[in-house]
């Protein structure tokens, strides 16, 4: 039999165990090892893979990060950061019509700029911009949709997990990653808030305007918030500076967090227990796919399915636009379906060969798949974030939440074609400070 051909019989294997309930990396790495024991004709082979894939991936710096930014996220919402940053939003624009959903973008970008993680952002702000919403009459459909849209700005704003993840499947550079999404992530908060001032625009009732607040409580939502934008800047201002590595930036970005919480009182034992089982329970999670899906991508680009893939592909004198326009179709429905980490690790062993063989910029690349998967997190039949928000709010119609979210997608799609019309929105700043790629 050809080695590709167990490619393709380790492939069915690991949907067939996945679609069994088995958890992804167990799937990935049980396909892969037997994968690569067929090829091999050794099972001891595989043994060694599986140690040296395991030890690599546990030793890896760059994975490292991963837990340090979820600590810090998870101090980060046991300090109450979600709040005090949606409360200096409201202060500043709430009084416009639409101003608290505008808020709530604005809350959820700086949520995720010290928490990283889509479904967190979301379930957070749930909790602190929804009550005061509805409170003032906004339509059901604007506030949960401004809440759902506005969770998947955790993905693309830096720190993002993904885009480590993304860095160490594709091994690339995180700073570098860090550095291409953050113009498509300032692009994608003004479509978001383009997109609810039309709303309202059009149907005054969707978002009444507020009373202006005046200038001394405008001062005491700084006053409250400083520790949140001292901790975002500390961050991100560290990484882009250069004063900090990324993982020396997650470490302090974590320790900072860790200061916040302490000194507002608010850190109990229990929460402080809570806080750490949680991103043990994430990393291992993380950990387990990644190692999985190592195994699995050695053992097939062993085979040498991706190239023969590639060369099918090219056979059909196919050109780029499209290859790239079938895969975000893919990743949409992928998103839509399975997980961002699941999304990405199934799928990269076959997608990265050949958008490197078709020339495309590995880093261009990595900021695109982020959009597409995050707005998958929001595309009927499931959707990630809508679901979150749907076992918030059990009240709530689902379909409500999708039809809140259905002038958001478009905004993103309209967001992915600029993005693939222009890679330079994602390449100035790497190129204008130098950065490795």
């Amino acid at each position: 039999m050809e080695p590709y051909l167990v490619g393709v019989i380790g492939i069915v294997v690991m949907l067939v165990m996945i679609f069994a309930q088995v958890p992804i990396g167990v799937a990935m790495g049980i396909a892969g090892v037997v994968t690569f024991s067929v090829i091999r004709g050794s099972f001891e082979a595989s043994l060694t893979l599986f140690g040296t894939e395991t030890v690599g991936k546990i030793g890896s710096p760059e994975l490292a990060i991963i837990p340090l930014f979820l600590l810090m996220g998870s101090f980060a919402t046991v300090g109450g950061l979600s709040g005090d940053l949606y409360r200096l939003a409201q202060s500043f624009i709430g009084h416009v019509r639409g101003g608290l959903a505008m808020a709530t973008i604005g809350g959820c970008a700086g949520f995720g700029a010290v928490c990283g993680s889509s479904i967190a952002t979301a379930s957070t702000m749930t909790r602190v911009s929804l009550p005061e919403m509805m409170s003032r009459n906004y339509s059901e459909k604007l506030a949960t949709g401004s809440v759902a849209a506005g969770g998947t700005l955790g993905m693309l704003i830096p720190p993002s997990i993904i885009l480590v993840l993304y860095g160490v499947l594709t091994e690339q550079f995180v700073k570098t990653l860090f550095v291409a999404a953050l113009l498509p992530a300032v692009l994608a908060v003004a479509l978001h808030l383009v997109t609810i001032a039309v709303l309202v625009r059009r149907n005054t009732e969707m978002g009444p305007s507020g009373p202006r607040e005046n200038w001394s409580a405008t001062g005491a939502a700084l006053k409250q918030g400083w520790a949140a934008i001292l901790l975002m800047f500390v961050v991100t201002g560290g990484i882009y500076g250069g004063i900090f590595s990324v993982n020396e930036s997650a470490a302090v970005g974590a320790f900072l967090a860790f200061l916040i919480a302490l000194l507002r009182g608010r850190l109990t034992r229990a929460n402080f227990w809570l806080a750490l089982r949680e991103t043990a329970s994430t990393t291992s999670m993380i950990y387990l796919m990644v190692i999985g899906a190592s195994i699995f991508t050695y053992a097939v680009t062993v085979s040498g399915l991706p190239q023969v893939m590639v060369d099918g592909i090219r056979a059909t004198d196919l050109p780029g636009t499209w290859v790239v326009l079938l895969l975000m179709l893919m990743y949409l429905i992928l998103g839509a379906i399975f997980d961002t980490i699941s999304s990405m690790v199934i799928t990269m062993p076959f997608v990265f060969p050949l958008i490197l063989d078709y020339g495309y910029d590995p880093i261009w690349w990595g900021v695109l798949t982020i959009m597409v998967i995050e707005i998958g997190m929001i595309t009927p039949p499931i959707g990630m974030n809508v679901f979150v928000i749907k076992a918030m709010l059990p009240d709530t119609r689902i379909g409500t939440i999708y039809s809140g979210v259905a002038p958001f997608i478009v905004a993103d799609i309209i967001r992915l074609g600029i993005i693939i019309a222009f890679p330079a929105i994602a390449l100035f700043l790497v190129d204008y400070f130098g950065l490795p790629r």
